[in-house]
């Protein structure tokens, strides 16, 4: 081999291995650019900040919105090895995702690879009506409203039960929904719930209970739950009314009364509207009234459905403010408890006005 040969041949190799050399140092510099990326708080985040992946967005359509709210970390290039790397690509989650300060690209692309979605909550409050219910669901957001515009029973026809009387058939509790769901899709599982929770309270009730029917418990669990916010007491208002029921004694309650007057109820109930016959009315008919009065929470199922043993016939509120009531079992110790009612009352309301400077006086301090 001749001297230029050689000398060629070491060039060769000595080319070969610099080009190997500035290889490996740039793959060197870009794996450590990208590592740097994946971990480096995105800015341009603003609190409460939202990104919604919608169905068929791929990751460049995604990247567009995350440019679009102010994000410009990263090249495009740069997002996708991230997300072959962490098996998101092609694997992005339909939903809405929080974008908090401090967020990173890898857990952003882990949150969308696995669907951890925000969460929203709706909470159907014990002693509602429908029409409350109704008139809530229509202020959250941002849930799909889908019942806009339709009437109640349209809106039971909706969710598969036709002919029902909706009042009362959605149970009291917190429900999480993401941003896509609407109403009804709510509404329908307050209604499988309600239903279980009636199935169970009806399947544990005492062998000795005056009621025929899971819907007479219904009934009865919402006139309780109506009647009482004190936990404790359920279960005796509720034996009052069993025994009433027993003996064919009208029940006599305000809240059925109250439901009865709809919308003309202003605030105040009036001797008159005890009087004025309607199908709600416990002091003119007998019996439960012909449905539901109001959403029943679980307690008020289980205390229609087991009442507490005793003998007393009436109650009264004591008056004070506590929301507690005064129990009897004849007609004559109802009466000394109403006169109870009235002193604690007027006692109450005269420490209130104590307690409340007067206007001049409020105006001179």
């Amino acid at each position: 081999m001749s001297r230029r040969r050689r000398q060629s041949g070491a060039l060769s190799k000595l080319v070969f291995v610099l080009l190997l050399g500035a290889l490996a140092l740039g793959a060197a510099w870009l794996w450590q650019r990208h590592a740097g990326f994946a971990d480096r708080p995105l800015t341009g985040i603003e609190p409460g900040e939202t990104l919604l992946v919608e169905r068929g967005d791929s990751l460049p359509a995604v990247l567009a919105k995350l440019r679009a709210l102010g994000v410009h970390e990263g090249e495009r290039i740069e997002w996708q090895l991230l997300a072959r790397r962490l098996g998101a690509a092609g694997r992005l989650q339909v939903g809405e995702y929080a974008l908090e300060p401090g967020l990173t690209p890898r857990e952003l692309l882990v949150r969308m690879r696995d669907g951890r979605v925000i969460r929203h909550a709706f909470t159907i409050v014990e002693g509602w009506n429908f029409r409350t219910l109704r008139a809530a669901l229509a202020r959250a957001e941002p849930l799909k409203h889908a019942t806009a515009g339709m009437s109640d029973a349209e809106v039971m026809a909706a969710l598969g039960h036709p002919g029902q009387h909706p009042e009362g058939r959605f149970l009291p509790e917190t429900y999480h929904y993401t941003r896509g769901d609407s109403d009804l899709d709510l509404l329908r599982r307050a209604h499988q719930a309600m239903q279980r929770a009636l199935a169970q309270a009806w399947e544990k009730r005492s062998p000795d209970t005056v009621l025929r029917s899971p819907e007479e418990l219904l009934t009865l669990a919402s006139i309780v739950e109506k009647e009482t916010g004190v936990a404790d007491e359920r279960p005796q208002i509720a034996g009052v009314f069993a025994r009433r029921l027993k003996l064919g004694m009208r029940l006599e309650t305000d809240p059925t009364v109250i439901y009865g007057l709809g919308e003309a109820y202003d605030g105040n109930i009036r001797k008159r509207d005890l009087t004025t016959d309607t199908p709600y009315n416990t002091y003119t008919r007998a019996g439960l009234p012909p449905t539901p009065i109001a959403m029943p929470g679980r307690a008020a199922l289980e205390a229609a459905a087991n009442p507490a043993p005793g003998e007393a016939l009436f109650f009264v509120a004591v008056g004070d403010g506590s929301g507690r009531h005064l129990f009897a079992r004849t007609y004559a110790e109802h009466q000394a408890n109403i006169r109870t009612y009235h002193r604690n009352y007027r006692q109450a309301l005269q420490a209130a006005r104590e307690a409340t400077p007067a206007d001049g006086e409020a105006a001179r301090r």
